[in-house]
């Protein structure tokens, strides 16, 4: 989020600022994922010269990138979740009253919790 405008608040679809910790958490959690995304480039790289290379000891040192590629992408579902979640909360609890588009947030954060895919209303 390098070189965004943002001066620590954010107007959301109504109009209320939300907090520059909640923008501060999102740019953590994002170079967090842009972190593991990079490492996981690496390791596909690796995992592919490897593979290409037929070479017993690279084959069998792919079992152990591969578990550190899949905890990896893991690790990136999880912080999505929580990004999720988070700002699901944030949007909850500066909603002015607006009935319909709480129960919509509430669903998405409990789904995001749970660690589901969220279901897009109609």
């Amino acid at each position: 989020m390098e070189g965004d405008s943002y001066s620590g608040a954010m107007a959301n679809g109504g109009g209320q600022a939300v907090d520059g910790k909640l923008i501060q958490t999102f740019h953590k959690s994002f170079v967090q994922v842009q972190s593991l995304l990079d490492q996981n480039r690496m390791l596909i790289s690796e995992i592919n010269q490897n593979h290409e290379s037929r070479a017993p000891d690279n084959l069998t040192r792919n079992v152990g990138l591969i578990r550190e590629l899949n905890n990896n992408i893991r690790r990136v579902v999880g912080l999505y979740a929580d990004l999720s979640a988070s700002f699901a909360r944030t949007m909850d609890a500066s909603s002015d009253g607006d009935s319909s588009g709480t129960a919509i947030r509430s669903s998405a954060a409990a789904a995001a919790a749970a660690g589901h895919k969220r279901v897009r209303p109609a």
